[in-house]
């Protein structure tokens, strides 16, 4: 069914990126999030996580955060 809405830039960005990441169409993508919104229930994702952003591939999640800090005491104790 067709429908025009007003959508905020940054959930229309958020959107598209899900849509191209799991090559869905965004209605696809956003029925599914209202309906998971809608029911609380959790669909799992479609396609698998992406093996790049933008040309950079992730580094596995280790669960601590890098902050600036960190950075500097890592290049304090890289040896010269």
């Amino acid at each position: 069914m067709r429908t025009t809405v007003t959508i905020d830039d940054d959930v229309l960005l958020a959107v598209k990126e899900r849509a191209r990441r799991e090559r869905r169409t965004i209605g696809d993508v956003l029925s599914d999030l209202a309906r998971q919104a809608l029911t609380g229930r959790h669909r799992a994702a479609v396609g698998p996580e992406p093996d790049s952003f933008f040309g950079f591939e992730p580094l596995p999640h280790r669960g601590d955060t890098v902050s600036n800090e960190l950075i500097d005491r890592l290049r304090e104790d890289e040896p010269e």
